[in-house]
């Protein structure tokens, strides 16, 4: 086994030099610090002094000149190569602990490495001063303390070296690159953390907890992406105190021009020095998540209590996890989607059995009068021609509502398969209203119901941009629905000019008219209000038997309109309360509006 005493240095052989190795120590010496040498990038030794050297048989000759794996060194010279490489390249000093060897023996100095600066030339030498840890100073000098026969001095001897052994590992692993494998079994780790799962909030708060701890910086976020938004949402973060927590905030695409390099290229972009910010980032990666090339999340690595150079090995460790953690974000998602598709399979195959049941009462009701008052004719069982006559009308309003009720089935088909085509052009606001005016008459004067009809007030007609059938139709249900459900009081329906020009199927129009159908009937309670516009859903199963109809209404209604061009919106403050519904129409042409408005009222009933 080779000795400290083995080790011989050149120098030793040329007097001259070796004095020349003394002056220098002397130098060394003269500034305090327990061990001092200068270096250059490559490692090899300029001077050297270490106060304790001769203890181990140590000389400044020996040393000086000497490359550091030849002689007194760090354990891993690659890693503390590269800190001496970055003090060079950054000219600023660092501190940190390193283990050094001589022989046999392990010493772990905390050391301060700093520039050596020139006037006229380039920067190539460090100043490395160091002192030897308290723990292994009292061990180094214990193992070189005569031999004793006592076991327990023996064995507390060997409990020191494996302290010692175990924390020079530690730094060792700490201060390897990313691309060693140390790195490599902490990528393995964390993928496979993350290929356990497909709980997307589990995949992301373990990824921000390994690489926040793997690179020990301030701060490590994951956001969500999607390309149909500019805003990215902060979904997990490792944040080490003192530093703001950024959980549950989103961050603009617009505003970060490093964002927008990171999700354009798929590559880490990395920044060494941030200008003053709000969260206090002073040096920060960028790194994109991905799935097929296609952007689903972005990963950054905050460090806020200093500048941090980014090394080429750090840079390539983030983006083998950012790919890792790309495949994991799109699997977990098409999971989840999966998962509500499912419940939205399933809740719509209830709904529709619900609506079957309800729809099969409507088309027996109907088809049952029908056949019973024509059976009655049949079997002669009218008295008079006038009973007969009246028996036929029975049955022809029953064959109505069957119609209805299966125009109603057939329109939400062609609705939900997306086959409904609509024809475009002016329609007159006055003939709609006058339509239903006419329509619902019979049915108001019925329930004894009042009835008033509020036009806008203008010089001209109104034209609307639509089609006359279906806005017709879009009436009728919304106002017959508000006649069913009314017991006392009545309807009234309303519409305004609005007038902002708006583009409606490519096509520049000049405003919207606003349709308003309010009555005061028995409203609907406000948790039940977000079933209204579903296909094959309705708000109370009890009410439909006792109302009848399909429940399709509304959200025919809805589809029409927005195939238009317009919205339609829901409005009751609770049962009893009464509804309102309105809708948009795009206008075809602007009105010119009577500066003084007056609003038309027609009562169906004057004595109202």
């Amino acid at each position: 086994m080779t000795s400290p005493a083995d080790f011989q240095s050149p120098l030793a052989d040329s007097p001259a030099l070796a004095s020349a190795a003394e002056e220098n120590s002397t130098w060394l010496q003269g500034l305090g610090a327990e061990l001092a040498f200068t270096q250059d990038a490559a490692g090899v030794y300029l001077s050297f002094h270490w106060h304790s050297a001769g203890r181990y048989g140590l000389s400044p000759a020996q040393v000086a000149g000497q490359l550091m794996s030849d002689t007194f060194g760090p354990v891993a010279l690659t890693p503390y190569l590269e800190r001496v490489g970055r003090v060079l390249e950054n000219l600023i000093p660092e501190r940190f602990s390193y283990p050094f060897r001589f022989g046999e023996q392990y010493f772990l100095f905390d050391l301060v490495v700093s520039p050596v600066m020139a006037v006229d030339s380039e920067v190539k030498t460090v100043l490395v001063m160091g002192r030897l840890l308290p723990n292994e100073r009292s061990q180094n000098l214990e193992k070189h303390a005569p031999a004793q026969e006592d076991s327990t001095v023996l064995a507390s001897s060997l409990d020191l070296h494996q302290k010692l052994l175990s924390k020079i590992v530690g730094i060792i692993r700490r201060t390897l690159p990313p691309s060693s494998e140390l790195y490599q079994k902490l990528l393995s780790k964390i993928a496979r953390n993350i290929r356990r799962t497909l709980d997307l909030t589990t995949i992301c708060q373990q990824t921000v907890n390994g690489l926040g701890q793997a690179l020990n910086v301030s701060r490590c976020i994951i956001c969500l992406y999607k390309s149909s938004t500019s805003a990215l949402p902060v979904v997990a973060e490792f944040c080490q105190e003192p530093f703001c927590e950024m959980l549950g905030l989103e961050l603009s695409v617009v505003d970060d021009a490093h964002l927008q390099q990171a999700l354009t290229t798929l590559e880490p972009v990395a920044v060494e020095k941030m200008p003053v910010n709000a969260f206090g980032q002073q040096s920060v990666i960028v790194a994109a998540t991905f799935y097929q090339d296609r952007p689903n999340g972005v990963i950054c690595l905050h460090q806020c209590d200093r500048t941090r150079p980014w090394s080429a090995a750090e840079m390539e460790f983030v983006q083998e996890l950012a790919d890792q953690v790309g495949t994991a974000i799109a699997h977990a998602t098409l999971y989840q989607e999966l998962g509500e598709a499912r419940e939205q399979a399933e809740e719509a195959s209830r709904l529709k059995s619900e609506f079957l049941a309800n729809t099969s009462h409507e088309l027996r009701t109907p088809l049952n009068g029908m056949i019973g008052f024509l059976k009655l004719i049949m079997d002669g069982m009218a008295d008079d021609p006038e009973e007969q006559e009246e028996f036929l009308k029975e049955a022809y309003r029953s064959a109505i509502h069957l119609l209805n009720v299966i125009n109603d089935v057939l329109d939400i088909a062609k609705i939900e398969a997306g086959k409904m085509q609509l024809d475009l052009g002016p329609v007159k606001l006055d003939e709609l209203l006058s339509a239903v005016e006419d329509l619902t008459g019979a049915q108001v004067q019925e329930k004894n119901l009042y009835f008033q009809v509020q036009r806008p007030a203008t010089c001209d007609e109104i034209l609307l941009f639509g089609n006359y059938q279906r806005l017709l139709q879009v009436l009728l249900n919304l106002v017959g629905n508000a006649i069913k459900f009314t017991h006392e009081g009545g309807v009234t329906v309303s519409a305004e000019v609005i007038v902002q020009k708006a583009i409606i199927h490519d096509q520049e129009l000049p405003g919207m008219v606003l349709v308003r159908v309010a009555d005061t009937g028995i409203g609907v309670s406000l948790d039940k209000q977000d079933r209204l516009f579903q296909s094959f859903s309705q708000v109370d199963s009890s009410r439909t038997r006792q109302y009848g109809g399909t429940g399709l209404g509304l959200a025919i209604s809805q589809r029409l309109v927005e195939a238009m061009g317009g919205v339609v919106n829901f409005y009751s403050m609770g049962e009893g309360l009464g509804s309102t519904v309105t809708f948009t129409v795009p206008l075809f042409q602007e009105p010119v509006m009577i500066s003084t408005p007056s609003l038309e009222a027609i009562d169906i009933f004057d004595d109202m």
